[in-house]
C-alpha cells in the first residue's frame, strides 16, 4: 500500500499511511518528521520521505504525539539505524520506553466489537504490529519550552487524556496545529464525520481529552492535520468546540 502524501501548506505534508496520520515539515535539506505510524507502515514512512525530496538521514527528529504503536511505529528504527533523536512531553518519555501502557485492553475492545468498524479496525492493527512490543530505547523529553529548533519551528502544546503526556504541535508560520489523536477528524471505528474525539474507549482519561479541546480551540490556526481523518481546513477554534459538542 502506498502512502497518501498530500502538501497542504509550504513546507508541511500530512501522509495518510494505513488508518494512521503523520506529517512532515520540510526547511532547506532539513526535515521533522511528526510521528511514524505504525510498525508495519515503515515502507511507506521511508516512501513519504523521499516522496517530498528528502530521505531518513535528514530527519532532525522525530516528534511524537503520543507513544500508541500506530504513531510510534518507526521511531525507535529511526533512532537506531540513524542516530534521530526522538522527542516527547515528559510525561510520555516513560511510556515510550513502555515502563506502562495506557492503551485500550483486549477485553474492552471484545466488548465493543459490535460497533460498526472496530472488527476491521482490529484485524488491521493486529497485522500492522498494533500490539507488538515496540519500544523506544532512549526517548527524550524537549530540550526547552516554546518553540522547537527543528525545521517549521513546531510548539509542543500538552494536552492530556488520551494518554497523560500526549502532546499537539502548533506550527504558527503556517497556521497548522499538528492535533494527533486528542482532536481528529475521521477514525474506522467512528461514524461521524469531522473534528471529534475518538470514541471513549480509546482515552485514559476521557475527562481530561475533552478538556485538552479547549487547549486546542485556544491556538490560532486555520489548518488542523490531525492523527486520524483527512486535513480540516478552518478555524481550529471551531474544530476543537465542535468535538466538544460531539463529546458532551
Amino acid at each position: 500500500m502506498r502512502a497518501d502524501v498530500r502538501q497542504v501548506a509550504d513546507g508541511t505534508y500530512l501522509v495518510h499511511g494505513s488508518n494512521t496520520n503523520w506529517v512532515i515539515l520540510t526547511e532547506g535539506d532539513a526535515v521533522t518528521l511528526v510521528d511514524t505510524g505504525y510498525p508495519g507502515d515503515r515502507e511507506q514512512v521511508l516512501a513519504s520521505l523521499a516522496e517530498v525530496g528528502s530521505s531518513p538521514e535528514a530527519v532532525a527528529a522525530v516528534l511524537i504525539t503520543h507513544a500508541h504503536n500506530d504513531h510510534l511505529g518507526s521511531a525507535e528504527y529511526l533512532r537506531a539505524t540513524y542516530g534521530t533523536p526522538v522527542h516527547l512531553h515528559e510525561a510520555e518519555v516513560p511510556h515510550a520506553r513502555r515502563e506502562f501502557l495506557h492503551q485500550v485492553s483486549v477485553g474492552t475492545v471484545l466488548k465493543n466489537a459490535w460497533r460498526p468498524g472496530v472488527l476491521p479496525w482490529v484485524v488491521h492493527a493486529l497485522r500492522s504490529g498494533g500490539t507488538t512490543h515496540n519500544p523506544v530505547t532512549a526517548p527524550e523529553p524537549f530540550p526547552a519550552a516554546g518553540a522547537l529548533d527543528l525545521p517549521g519551528r513546531p510548539v509542543p502544546v500538552h494536552t492530556p487524556g488520551h494518554t497523560d503526556g500526549h502532546c499537539a504541535y502548533h506550527v504558527p508560520g503556517t497556521g497548522v496545529v499538528i492535533s494527533g489523536d486528542a482532536l481528529v477528524s475521521g477514525h474506522p471505528t467512528s461514524r461521524i464525520e469531522g473534528p471529534q474525539l475518538l470514541p471513549d474507549m480509546f482515552h485514559h482519561e476521557l475527562p481530561r481529552a475533552v478538556a485538552s479541546l479547549d487547549l486546542l480551540a485556544e491556538l490560532e490556526g486555520e489548518l488542523l492535520l490531525p492523527g486520524h481523518g483527512p486535513v480540516h481546513r478552518g478555524p481550529v477554534r471551531d474544530a476543537a468546540l465542535r468535538a466538544r459538542e460531539h463529546a458532551l
